[in-house]
């Protein structure tokens, strides 16, 4: 119970309320003051709004049914017309059912409260019979109904869309309002369970692995820095868990994977976002192109578990097909036909700043060969991929993780997945020998130091996990947010339930 400062009295700002908030703030102490409860600790629940759906698919007009059911759900519709009220009560599931109140079954008493005190958004309780409407409406006929929590604020307009800022900051208004919100919020979990479930199938071991890390590394991405009071040290947000899914491998743990919450500090966009969910597995005795195929198969059964077909209806229309063996495709193939002449791992680094130059793409003066290579794939080639497609080999010096390629000079065994335009995934031929490991690191530090935000640090302690032997392995990292952008054709504000966005002004 809260404690009352006499000399510094909570103060009543209700007065400066819109109007409308202020008539349910009114409300609510009518309730108060009549002796009743705004905000009870329970209601009379004895079923669901769904249960009833599903017991009563086809009740007949004007039936009884002499099944008497205590339900609740949120007010989205009421009509009072002199002795009959009638509400419609949601569940947070989205189902709806017809609440109606007599005046011989509440009293008068009952239905006058009801008229003066109820608005759309509260969330009320019923005790009643389950009946259908002389329309045919299944319905529960009231003998009682109670407040279960009265809303202060009205809720938007169901005939004025909310925009997508609006949706992203107040996600809580979007789900009451949207069957879209609610279907995408069901769809992350039913996709994580095929995920598992898929994992289950092939013998991988779910671990987890640190958030706060001493160093950053994994991937090539500027870092969220903090600090530990307790150790008295600089640590990391996680950018990947990939040096340590590998220890996992060096240990014995030949098939693992995480589902893990990364961060990485850079642009937000709709495709990326500073706060990320992201699987990484890894096999042993697996190379990329195993990866590849597994990586389908997963995103496939994770298609069929949530849709029940390869070829399905995106939200906003139109239509996804995965089905099929995807296609593959190299990178300096791509980039040479794109460009009108060969492109090579030996090009002239000026060659290509010349190329991007005249695509006027924007580029690092200071960027390396492969960086460059990346420009102009990402400008004239990866765009134009809706359905999936696993671009391959990808130039050495862009993947210090990679296996170099076992038939092709300064390439490596890395594949990027895109789908309708954007990475979906990224697999690799993981490089697990620690001398060429601690060559391509320091090549990385040497980066670092001369003011490469994104290059990774020299980790001592995964090279010597390296040294005592990691066999020969593929690994894949897969953002899940962008595998629901996948299933559902959003951007990636719509497929996290709470993106991060700047504070409102």
């Amino acid at each position: 119970m809260g404690v009352t400062n006499e000399q510094n009295p909570p103060v009543d700002d209700t007065d400066d309320l819109p109007e409308q908030m202020q008539v349910r703030h009114d409300k609510r102490n009518q309730i108060l003051a009549s002796g009743g409860q705004a905000y009870p600790v329970r209601v009379p629940i004895t079923t669901t709004i769904n249960a009833i759906r599903l017991k009563y698919p086809d009740l007949a007009p004007e039936a009884a049914t002499g099944d008497f059911v205590g339900i609740a759900g949120r007010v989205m519709f009421l009509r009072n017309t002199g002795k009959l009220c009638f509400a419609q009560l949601q569940a947070g599931s989205g189902e709806t059912i017809q609440a109606m109140l007599s005046f011989d079954k509440v009293g008068d008493e009952g239905l006058e409260n009801w008229k003066s005190l109820v608005d759309i958004g509260d969330h009320i309780a019923i005790e009643g019979e389950v009946i259908s409407s002389k329309r045919g409406e299944l319905s529960v006929l009231a003998d009682k109904w109670h407040m279960a929590a009265k809303a202060l604020r009205p809720l938007p307009n169901p005939h004025k869309p909310l925009n997508e800022e609006t949706r992203v900051r107040q996600r809580y208004a979007d789900l009451i309002m949207r069957d879209t919100a609610r279907q995408v919020a069901r769809l992350r979990p039913a996709t994580l369970a095929s995920l598992r479930a898929s994992f289950a199938n092939r013998e991988y071991i779910e671990v987890e692995t640190p958030m706060l890390q001493t160093m950053h590394g994994g991937a090539a991405a500027r870092p969220f820095v903090t600090e530990s009071n307790a150790f008295d040290m600089q640590l990391f947000l996680r950018i990947a868990p990939e040096l340590f899914l590998k220890r996992c491998v060096v240990g014995g743990i030949d098939r693992v994977f995480e589902i893990n919450r990364n961060f990485r500090n850079e642009g937000a966009d709709s495709t990326h976002s500073p706060e990320f969910a992201m699987l990484e597995f890894y096999q042993a005795y697996a190379d990329y192109n195993d990866m590849a195929q597994l990586t389908q198969e997963l995103i496939q059964e994770a298609a069929l578990a949530v849709h029940g077909s390869l070829n399905y209806e995106l939200v906003e229309g139109g239509t996804r097909d995965l089905s099929g063996d995807w296609d593959r495709v190299e990178v300096f193939p791509a980039v040479s036909k794109a460009v009108g002449q060969e492109i090579t791992p030996a090009t002239p680094i000026e060659t290509l700043r010349k190329l991007c130059d005249a695509a006027e793409i924007t580029y690092d003066p200071k960027a390396i060969h492969g960086k460059l290579v990346e420009e102009l794939l990402e400008h004239y080639v990866v765009g134009k991929f809706i359905k999936p497609t696993f671009v391959m080999d990808y130039p050495i010096d862009t993947s210090p993780l990679v296996r170099e390629h076992r038939i092709h000079a300064g390439v490596v065994e890395k594949w990027d997945l895109y789908i309708d335009g954007y990475e979906a995934g990224t697999g690799y031929s993981e490089l697990v020998d620690p001398v060429i490991q601690r060559e391509r690191l320091v090549a990385q530090s040497a980066l670092k130091d001369g003011g490469d935000a994104e290059a990774m640090q020299l980790d001592e302690d995964f090279l010597r996990a390296l040294e005592y032997g990691m066999p020969p392995s593929g690994g894949v990292g897969m953002g899940i947010d962008r595998l629901l952008m996948t299933l559902t054709g959003l951007n990636i504000r719509e497929t996290i339930l709470f993106p991060l966005v700047k504070p409102e002004a």
